[in-house]
């Protein structure tokens, strides 16, 4: 029971990485808040209150001033504090800066930046004012390492890391701890999506397990307990870092 009566936003949270995330975070005692910008994440939310767990269904796009700020507010209205931010919401775009669609660009910046941006501003003003609080936000390793035909995506998530540290920084004395993980290839229903939109998925995959040099993709599940162990009191020595957790693919 490692966040035992600790209240968690988990944004993108009806699938993947975020869903695996908010369901550890349940069986370590968190009460947790649940994200998604379409209805998905109400099943989530069902399944954990089925089983005993305590959670709020938030619907919103966090690129929004206004749903960025609800989804905080329906927090505190609920629970009455906001303890973890895991910031997991993101879009993955392929493209090279000359053949980019400008509006995808912006997009891929609304989502994975300005989102990380906001929901951590409104998360912040309470963390403030009781005292303290964790924000994780989900990266990749494409904002520390070159990939191909990522260039919209790795640029968004080199901001994220970079804004860890500036996050880090400004309240590392206030008791407010900003840490990010950069996830490798890991086997998403979103990856498994863009896999199976190849002329040939069977060699896609392979194409993708090839640059992983534990010879396979990363599960949800264990990104899921990397946020874990940097949302819990084992890690309150940690801040502005970024944890790769990637199968060697930055070695």
């Amino acid at each position: 029971m490692r966040l035992k009566d600790k209240v968690a936003i988990i944004t993108g949270a009806s699938v993947g990485i975020g869903q695996r995330t908010a369901e550890l975070f349940i069986k370590e005692g968190a009460k947790v808040v649940v994200n998604s910008q379409s209805d998905r994440g109400a099943a989530v939310v069902d399944g954990i209150v089925a089983g005993g767990g305590e959670a709020l269904f938030a619907q919103g796009k966090v690129q929004l001033e206004e749903d960025a700020q609800r989804i905080v507010e329906s927090t505190i209205e609920r629970f009455g504090r906001i303890d973890i931010l895991v910031n997991n919401a993101g879009i993955v775009g392929t493209d090279t800066v000359d053949d980019a669609d400008i509006a995808n660009w912006d997009e891929t910046f609304a989502v994975n930046v300005r989102g990380v941006f906001l929901m951590s501003k409104f998360s912040a003003q309470h963390m403030l004012k009781q005292g303290g609080g964790v924000i994780i936000h989900n990266a990749s390793i494409a904002g520390v390492k070159g990939l191909k035909n990522r260039a919209s995506y790795s640029a968004s998530k080199g901001a994220v890391v970079a804004l860890t540290k500036a996050m880090a920084m400004d309240y590392v004395d206030k008791n407010i701890r900003v840490n990010c993980i950069n996830p490798g290839t890991t086997l998403t229903p979103s990856l498994q999506d863009r896999i199976n939109a190849f002329d040939d998925p069977v060699a896609a995959k392979e194409m993708f397990i090839s640059r992983q040099p534990m010879g396979r993709l990363g599960k949800p599940e264990e990104i899921a307990t990397s946020i874990l162990y940097l949302a819990s009191d084992e890690a309150s020595f940690i801040t502005g870092a970024t944890l790769n957790v990637d199968g060697g693919l930055t070695i």
